[in-house]
Parts: structure tokens; C-alpha cells; sequence
């Protein structure tokens, strides 16, 4: 399950890495044939508006008096005869061809006279009526059409050719300034939707000329060209240039938003991935550790049981009944092992209670030297039995805490407890206390069995018992430490333990003083 789980949300974010990166080179394919576009209208444009000043020029020239200089006439003459209506058609096209010789001065080239031709077209039709005469025919005029008008696209397509040949090597900043250049490209960038800072410039067979922008630089993977001027055969020297300082900004901004959806959707579905992940690993330590919990718990109430029942049978025993030493004994060990039992299901009742924060805690002013004596008492006997010792070391002048002095006696004991429990040998325990700032630090410390780094980090998790397989050497149901954490926090403390393998354990407890 866990390895499917895995290998789809892999999936999922190669999917998701494949389309951003198909996104960004459709972008990049769109960009560059917008660009191509934008710079083929303004190449156009360029060369267009060169030859409208050139014509305007031209026509005012002519329009001012100029006389051709030289005139040629062309005529064509076609005659139809048409004997059902008794009639004759003669269509005449005619075409006046008038060269200017035009002084180089206005259009500043550096030629003596520029040749162009006025191109005027007259077509007639006329119709004519057949009668005999005296054994002859005689033609009457009958009806007569005339057209006369400019072929101004000959003479257009006239004036281009020859402006292209004129123009073709003349210097590329006297054809078009670096300001119109700019000023188109601003314009038809725009309308095609590619709204980003621009530099550009015009190169004469790849060397730079006078119409660029000042930060232009040619980089063959991010500049865009097109030829400008092209001549009658389609060829031309000259290549309008555009690149873009921040096209990679802009190329990322176009597509922005679809990458931060991309990412906040994947990122939600690796946090659901892993939290999964976490739960089902979480899920199964809780349940090791409660199945340890019961075994343990069993183990503990097995015990006592066994020793009650056994201390009843020896009880009913008529020969042991009547020995009165010997029933108080077993008296005695009934009532033992039954605050032994009550103790544990309190310990449980009182972890419950604070996970559910009905466990009433009043605090009041105590001396906290006071409930630490109060607390070795309680494991005086059970360390002398075991020829250990506790060693105080009270050496905070102040002592003065908020706190409740059952609870924190229990935490107390909690940790003198775990020293005893958790040394082999005869257990060799000090208490420590010394002021720090505004706070009063107590320390127990053990030279007992000691703990892994890994098991310092949970020691103070519910439930949580350090795995010795499945010898239980130490009694307990990992419900003690778990309580000193709770009600040190709940008395605004903290607390600690820094210890070593082999070496004991130092329990650190911090908590704040009160004036």
C-alpha cells in the first residue's frame, strides 16, 4: 500500500514537472512568433514609409510645373466587324509614358537625377454604323466611349523597383532615424501583447550601425532578427534586431500563477502523503506500545493478585490461623499489595485526567527543599534495603516555588523512583538544587543503567517503555515520566535529562521562583 502510495505521488509530481515544463516552451514557441510577427509588420512598415516620403516628394515635384522630359506613346487598335447588327467596333488602348528626371537634391542620395515615369492609360471604344452607298460602304459614327485615367499601381510598383535600386547601398541612418524604429516597434509589440522592455538595433552585414538603442548587445540566444530593405531579388544587408533584458522574468510572470497552483496542490498532497505516512507509522508504535502497556499492566496486576490469593489460602490454613503473628504478616501483605494495585490505577487515572485537563490543580507557596526532603522518605527504606544511598545537595538560597505539594512531591518521587528502578547495582542517587536567575534548578542523578540518545528523545511519551525484548526487568507501565512532564508544565517548568549509556542519568527540573 505504502509503496503504491509512493510511487503515485512520484508520479503525480513528474505529471506535474512535465506540464510546467511544456507550459513554459509553448510559451516560449508563442513569444517567439509573436516577436517574429511584430518584427516583420515593422520591417514592412519601415520600408513603407520610405518610399511614402520618397512619393510625396515625387509628386510634389511634379505637381509644382515639371515637364517631362522624355514621352512615349503606345497604342493598340483592334477593329470588329459585326455584320448581324451592320455595325464596326474600334477599341483603341493607348499608354503615355512620361519620364522625370528628378534633381538628386530631393531625396538627398548623392546621385546627379533620379528617372521616374507618370504612367497615363486612355481607352476608347467606338461604334460605327455600315450603309451602302452606290455600290459601296460608307461608315457613319454611331456611338463613342472614352476612359482616360493614371495607372498609379504601375507606376507604384515603377517607383519601388527603382527607389530599391537607388536606396540600396545609401547609409542606413539617413533612411530611417533610430527614434521611428523604437517608436514602431513600442507600437506593434504592444498590439501583440508582448508589453516588456525592449533594446534594438539595425546591423549592416553583422556590424552595428548607428540605429540602435543604447543597451543593445546581439546574443545569439536571445535576440530576434529580420532583414530590412530588401532589394529586387529579396536580399538585403541590412537586420532590424530586438532582444529583451527581462524576458526570463517575463516568461516566468505569464505562467506564474498556473507553476504556484501546481506547486501549493502538489505540496498539499505530499503534506497529506507524508501525515499519512506518519499516522500509519504513529498508529503502529501506539499499538506496540499499548500492547506493551497491557502486557506490562498484567504482568504488574498478576503479582499482587497472586500474592493475595496466596496470603488468603495461607490464612484459611487451620494451622496458620491461629498463629496471629503470622495472619498480621499476611495481613500486612494483603494490604500491600493492594495500595500497590490502587496505586497503579491511580497513576492511570491521573494521566487521563490531565490529557483531558480535569485534574484540579491549586497551587500555593511552598519551600521546594521542603518536598524534596518529604520525597526521599518515601525511598529511603527501599534504597538502604538495597544498600544504596540519597545524598541532598540543597544549595539554593531560595526555594520559594508556586505549587501544588501533593502533585510535585509525586514528581518528585517519580523521578527518585526511576533512579532506583533503573539501577542494577545498589542505587547511588544526589539531589541537587542551585538558583539560576529568577529560577531554581533541581537535579537528580543516578549512576544507574543510563539511556540511548533515541530513547532520551521519548522517554517522556505516554506509554513509552525502552524495549528490552520480551524480559521485563524493570516493573512499570511508562506512565511516570509522563506525568512529571505534565505537571512540571503545569507548573510554567520544564524539564530534562541528558544521559549516557552505561554511565546513569541526570533528570534537570526548572522552575520559577516566587518572592
Amino acid at each position: 500500500m505504502v509503496v503504491l502510495m509512493s510511487l503515485s505521488l512520484i508520479g503525480i509530481i513528474f505529471v506535474q514537472a512535465y506540464f510546467i515544463n511544456n507550459t513554459l516552451e509553448n510559451e516560449e514557441q508563442q513569444f517567439t512568433l509573436s516577436v517574429k510577427r511584430s518584427l516583420s509588420f515593422v520591417s514592412k512598415a519601415i520600408e513603407q514609409r520610405e518610399f511614402d516620403i520618397n512619393s510625396r516628394r515625387l509628386q510634389h515635384y511634379i505637381q509644382s510645373g515639371a515637364v517631362a522630359d522624355t514621352t512615349a506613346i503606345k497604342q493598340l487598335i483592334l477593329y470588329q466587324p459585326d455584320d448581324a447588327k451592320n455595325e464596326t467596333i474600334i477599341y483603341q488602348n493607348g499608354i503615355l509614358e512620361e519620364s522625370f528626371k528628378i534633381p538628386s537634391l530631393f531625396f538627398d542620395i548623392g546621385l546627379d537625377s533620379v528617372s521616374i515615369k507618370r504612367i497615363t492609360n486612355k481607352r476608347v471604344t467606338q461604334i460605327f454604323e455600315n450603309t451602302d452607298l452606290d455600290g459601296g460602304y460608307a461608315i457613319n459614327s454611331k456611338n463613342t466611349y472614352e476612359n482616360i485615367g493614371r495607372l498609379s499601381y504601375l507606376e507604384k510598383a515603377q517607383f519601388e523597383t527603382s527607389t530599391r535600386d537607388q536606396f540600396k547601398n545609401f547609409p542606413i541612418y539617413r533612411r530611417v532615424p533610430s527614434s521611428v524604429v523604437r517608436k514602431m516597434l513600442d507600437k506593434q509589440l504592444k498590439e501583440d501583447g508582448i508589453n516588456i522592455d525592449f533594446e534594438y538595433a539595425i546591423y549592416d552585414q553583422d556590424l552595428a550601425t548607428k540605429v540602435q538603442s543604447e543597451n543593445f548587445e546581439l546574443s545569439q540566444n536571445s535576440t530576434y532578427g529580420i532583414p530590412v530593405f530588401l532589394d529586387n531579388d529579396n536580399q538585403s544587408n541590412f537586420k532590424l534586431y530586438v532582444n529583451f533584458p527581462a524576458r526570463k522574468k517575463y516568461r516566468m510572470s505569464s505562467i506564474w500563477s498556473v507553476i504556484l497552483l501546481s506547486m501549493l496542490f502538489t505540496s498539499i498532497i505530499v503534506v497529506a502523503y507524508t501525515g499519512a505516512i506518519y499516522q500509519l507509522i504513529r498508529q503502529r508504535q501506539i499499538s506496540q506500545i499499548k500492547s506493551d502497556f497491557i502486557n506490562n499492566m498484567t504482568h504488574e496486576f498478576k503479582t499482587p493478585i497472586a500474592t493475595i490469593n496466596l496470603a488468603l489460602d495461607a490464612i484459611r490454613n487451620p494451622k496458620i490461623i491461629g498463629d496471629q503473628e503470622k495472619v498480621k504478616r499476611y495481613l500486612g501483605m494483603i494490604k500491600d499489595e493492594n495500595k500497590r494495585m490502587h496505586a497503579q490505577v491511580e497513576n492511570v487515572l491521573r494521566i487521563s485526567k490531565l490529557e483531558k485537563n480535569e485534574l484540579n490543580i491549586s497551587k500555593e507557596r511552598v519551600k521546594l527543599h521542603d518536598l524534596i526532603e518529604d520525597a526521599v522518605t518515601h525511598i529511603e527504606l527501599i534504597v538502604e534495603d538495597r544498600q544504596g544511598y540519597v545524598k541532598t545537595h540543597l544549595n539554593a538560597e531560595k526555594s520559594s516555588v508556586l505549587a501544588n505539594e501533593t502533585h510535585f512531591t509525586n514528581v518528585i518521587v517519580n523521578m527518585l523512583d526511576n533512579a532506583v528502578k533503573y539501577s542494577e547495582g545498589p542505587p547511588k542517587i544526589d539531589v541537587y538544587t542551585e538558583n539560576v536567575g529568577n529560577n531554581i534548578i533541581l537535579k537528580v542523578v543516578d549512576q544507574g543503567n543510563g539511556m540511548s540518545k533515541q530513547v532520551q528523545k521519548r522517554v517522556f511519551e505516554k506509554f513509552y517503555r525502552e524495549h528490552t525484548g520480551n524480559v521485563h526487568n524493570v516493573k512499570g507501565h511508562g506512565l511516570g515520566l509522563a506525568y512529571v512532564k505534565r505537571i512540571v508544565e503545569d507548573h510554567q517548568g520544564h524539564i530534562s535529562v541528558e544521559s549516557e549509556k552505561g554511565k546513569g542519568s541526570t533528570f534537570i527540573v526548572k522552575l520559577p521562583l516566587i518572592s
